[in-house]
């Protein structure tokens, strides 16, 4: 028996005027002609997504939905070279500590997926430093919760750079350079176009990082379609986690357009997956990519309640028996 948790990521499509990623341009930040004043609207606006973070976490709760990923894009400009001066941190003390309660009062599972710019396999020694700079933003948002950081931050490998195999060797001797307290954040997702599920693992074994099973992207991109034959190396990787396995489930919007996201999941393809693993993990965390965030969390949910093998044990969570 394996007990199933669903999540969804950053906003709902039920909770009104509940955007956490409300934001600025710099653009619109030069315009201003008192810098002061300029940076106090950069921080009204954070403290307004964090406020709106908090609710998105008290919805969930009343829905019993306790695994969530937050935007990134919480901190307008927080790592804009212009902005060097700014410490964000000090004004959302307040705001990150109350969220941090929240968090741990009620036992749930938050993480973040840092925006595709975060190239820790690139070539450009610019980008690297960039990208370890917006994961250093990301481990002081996590620690100023009050939450511990290990395995919070789930990245693709990069880019192929017309060369895939010095990528991935790129990504070993790059993560050398990354500091110990950044590298203990990262888990690993095999992406749809570029580096398939045994390349991702091939990374994870080396380099000791838990691997985020996404199974649409597999099925998009693979070299042997028969994930079976790794699934144990996949929950391996998790062997030295203080956290369940977890995994993304998506659904092709069509077969013409296979790679791109669905709005809710197709319950039968997610039962087929979930009858290869039963029983071979106590649990899993499912974080939904789907369009419709939370209502493709419910409407999966009431689908799954009509399969023998399901035991729904809350708004939010299942057991699937064997």
């Amino acid at each position: 028996m394996t007990i199933v948790r669903l999540g969804y990521v950053a906003m709902s499509m039920q909770l009104k005027n509940s955007s956490p990623s409300q934001t600025m341009t710099f653009a619109q930040f030069e315009k201003l002609s008192n810098r002061e004043a300029a940076i106090r609207k950069l921080e009204r606006i954070a403290k307004s997504n964090l406020q709106n973070c908090l609710r998105l976490l008290k919805h969930n709760v009343a829905h019993d939905i306790r695994f969530f990923r937050f935007s990134s894009k919480l901190i307008p400009l927080a790592n804009h070279p212009e902005l060097e001066d700014w410490n964000f941190m000090r004004p959302l003390k307040e705001e990150l500590k109350l969220l941090g309660n929240y968090i741990k009062e009620h036992n749930l599972r938050v993480d973040f997926h840092p925006d595709h710019f975060v190239l820790l396999n690139s070539p450009d020694d610019d980008i690297l430093k960039n990208s370890i700079k917006t994961l250093q933003m990301h481990k002081k948002l996590l620690i100023g919760m009050g939450i511990d950081p290990e395995h919070r931050c789930v990245m693709h490998v990069g880019g192929s750079y017309k060369n895939k195999e010095a990528a991935l060797e790129r990504f070993i001797t790059n993560f050398g350079r990354v500091p110990e307290s950044i590298q203990r954040m990262i888990m690993l997702e095999n992406d749809d176009t570029t580096f398939t599920l045994e390349d991702t693992l091939y990374l994870c074994e080396k380099l000791g990082v838990p691997l985020v099973f996404d199974y649409h992207h597999h099925l998009a991109h693979h070299e042997n379609e028969n994930w079976q034959e790794h699934w144990e190396r996949i929950v391996n990787t998790w062997s030295y986690s203080p956290l369940p396995i977890k995994m993304h489930i998506s659904s092709p919007k069509s077969e013409k357009q296979f790679r791109h996201h669905a709005d809710v999941i197709d319950s039968q393809s997610f039962m087929k997956f979930l009858n290869e693993i039963k029983g071979s993990v106590e649990q899993i965390d499912c974080m939904i990519e789907a369009k419709k965030k939370d209502i493709a969390l419910f409407t999966l949910m009431r689908a799954l309640a009509h399969y023998p093998t399901i035991e729904v044990l809350d708004g939010g969570s299942f057991k699937i028996k064997g």
